[in-house]
């Protein structure tokens, strides 16, 4: 009897002791690929010489350069080569592609910020880290299934990606601000879901190349629910220069 009575809590705190040190790693890729984006865009931003490398800035206009275009276009490029990177890279290169990426979504970043305050940036990344705070921590938390949450967020993902496109010509006020509140509540909807699949992908026994390169591929999830929150709570919130 007293062998069944403390074998259990023993095994119990050995598993919730590698998941909390899985998911820190999670949180800690993630934070550090936020940095790197922040430290990129402030560095462009800051540096006249260098944001003319990638703009092509006159007093009447605005528009990026061949080397922009390439910077704007490689985080795409970057994000849909992850998982063949994910299956066939190591650790490190796993790694090195979500710091290339970060940085370079830093640059892409540059022309939305340049637009608004810096106290606005600064209040609207506070009520993001909010929000994606309490959402991971219900993600985390909740005992509900929500893998069929996640299936129509993706959805309703995907419609509002080609209504984008489709009001990049007709330019309707309106139709931006209403897809701004749409994709606010599907990021915010899809950090709970990303939570808890990171949580269900943990496995204790697994060896540490395998769980870094999880732990990396869910920073990432996260990473991009954080940062389309934040530039859609900008273009609602945010003061104009």
């Amino acid at each position: 009897m007293e062998n069944k009575i403390y074998t259990a809590p023993v095994e119990t705190t050995v598993v919730n002791e590698g998941l909390r040190e899985y998911l820190m790693k999670v949180f800690n890729y993630m934070a550090g690929g936020l940095c790197i984006t922040a430290l990129a865009s402030y560095l462009i931003i800051s540096n006249p010489s260098v944001m003319r490398l990638f703009y092509n800035i006159t007093p009447q206009s605005a528009g990026l350069s061949a080397l922009g275009w390439i910077a704007f276009l490689a985080p795409l490029v970057i994000v849909f080569a992850f998982g063949w990177v994910i299956n066939r890279g190591t650790a490190s290169q796993v790694k090195g592609v979500f710091w290339l990426y970060s940085a370079l979504m830093g640059v892409s970043l540059c022309p939305i910020l340049l637009l608004y305050t810096g106290e606005s940036i600064t209040r609207v990344f506070l009520i993001t880290a909010a929000t994606f705070g309490a959402m991971s921590l219900y993600g985390y938390t909740t005992k509900r299934d929500l893998s069929g949450l996640g299936s129509f967020l993706m959805m309703g993902l995907i419609g509002v990606i080609i209504a984008m496109v489709v009001n990049m010509f007709m330019k309707s006020e309106t139709m931006s601000y209403a897809l701004s509140v749409l994709s606010v509540l599907i990021f915010t909807g899809l950090t709970a879901y990303d939570m808890q699949k990171i949580r269900a992908m943990y496995v204790d026994y697994e060896d540490s190349e395998i769980t870094t390169k999880k732990a990396v591929a869910g920073a990432l999830s996260l990473y991009l629910d954080f940062i389309n929150i934040f530039i859609n709570l900008l273009r609602l919130m945010g003061d104009r220069r």
